[in-house]
């Protein structure tokens, strides 16, 4: 396991079953992580814009890394290459 734990950020809306898959899965795995909530704050989601280049949520950050969304972020899961991005090797 890494020293510092990562920082993974997630950009997400009320209502969104994508966005609530992505913090079920950091959730299991026991991962802090921030949420941005972009339905409420408009200067959130310019601000995912800009760093993601999508207009859609989730997007997922891990320590300022674009993962991209929720099934980008399972496919690294599945792929086992998911922990070692949250430093849990």
């Amino acid at each position: 396991m890494s020293e510092k734990p990562a920082k993974v950020e997630v950009y997400c809306a009320a209502g969104c079953g994508y966005c609530s898959g992505a913090i079920a899965l950091l959730e299991r795995k026991g991962v802090p992580f921030v949420e941005y909530r972009v339905d409420l704050e408009p200067a959130r989601r310019r601000e995912m814009e800009a760093r993601a280049g999508r207009t859609s949520v989730p997007q997922i950050f891990i320590d300022d890394h674009h993962v991209g969304g929720f099934d980008d972020m399972v496919e690294l899961d599945m792929e086992g290459e998911l922990d070692p991005l949250l430093g849990r090797a």
